[in-house]
Order: C-alpha cells, then sequence, then structure tokens
C-alpha cells in the first residue's frame, strides 16, 4: 500500500500511527495493542489508588471488594470489549490483569486454580464477559 501525502493549502498534513476516538486508541493496523496497554495503565492506576481499600490488609468485606472490583475496575476494561474482544493476546493482558486483583484483593494464595477462583466468586472470566457482552448487542 502506497502511502500518498495528504495536503490542505498545499501543506502536507502529517499522518499518525494512532488516534483516539471515543476513548479508544486505534491504530493504523487495528491490532488494539495501544488501546489495551493504556487501559492496562490505568487500571493499575486505579488501582494503586484504591489499595488502602482494596488490599490483603483491608478490613473491608470480600462482598464490598468484589462490588468496588465491578463498579470501579470493571467498566474500564470492557468499554468497546465488543471491538477489540476477538484478539485472544488482548484478552490474555486483561485475564492476567483480572487473576492477579482477585488474588491480591481476597488474599487467595498462588496454589489455588483461577478456574476455581471464578466458580467460587461466581464471575466471568475476561473472555466470558466478552461474550456475554458481544451476544447481546447483536
Amino acid at each position: 500500500m502506497i502511502n500518498t501525502p495528504i495536503k490542505l493549502h498545499n501543506e502536507e498534513i502529517p499522518q499518525s500511527e494512532d488516534a483516539k476516538y471515543l476513548g479508544m486508541h486505534l491504530d493504523r493496523r487495528v491490532t488494539w495493542r495501544k488501546h489495551i496497554w493504556t487501559k492496562r495503565k490505568q487500571l493499575d492506576t486505579q488501582l494503586r489508588s484504591m489499595y488502602w481499600l482494596m488490599g490483603r490488609k483491608s478490613n473491608l468485606s470480600h462482598e464490598s471488594k468484589i462490588a468496588i472490583y465491578k463498579t470501579i475496575l470493571k467498566p474500564i476494561w470492557t468499554y468497546g470489549s465488543q471491538l477489540w474482544g476477538t484478539s485472544n493476546s488482548n484478552i490474555e493482558i486483561l485475564e492476567r490483569f483480572q487473576s492477579k486483583t482477585l488474588r491480591t484483593m481476597l488474599d487467595i494464595p498462588y496454589y489455588v486454580s483461577n478456574k476455581y477462583i471464578y466458580q467460587d466468586l461466581r464471575m466471568n472470566t475476561v473472555k466470558q464477559e466478552i461474550a456475554k457482552h458481544s451476544k447481546t448487542t447483536r
């Protein structure tokens, strides 16, 4: 594909590798890599600011911690998932975050399988959540 420069009043308009539109980072090849990593950083920042509330040593009940996760952190990564949710590598990045966060919040030992954590908490994995959103929007 040949990139012909776009001109306005004989001035060349520079092309960008990515653009942000409605909170979504769109890149030239539609890999969603920049969007996912931006969201991952945003999730880390948000979690860090709430660690005193949701950390291992917090006296908050497990139900309250899960409610906070679902109302504050989950909307950050679910936004636009119908678009970027087809990429397994993107899903894995967010699934690692989700598993790590749940283990930290609820002080779950490393030897407990993620499968059992999701079953016991009656929570969907990132992949299941994306499938649920995709089905409801069709």
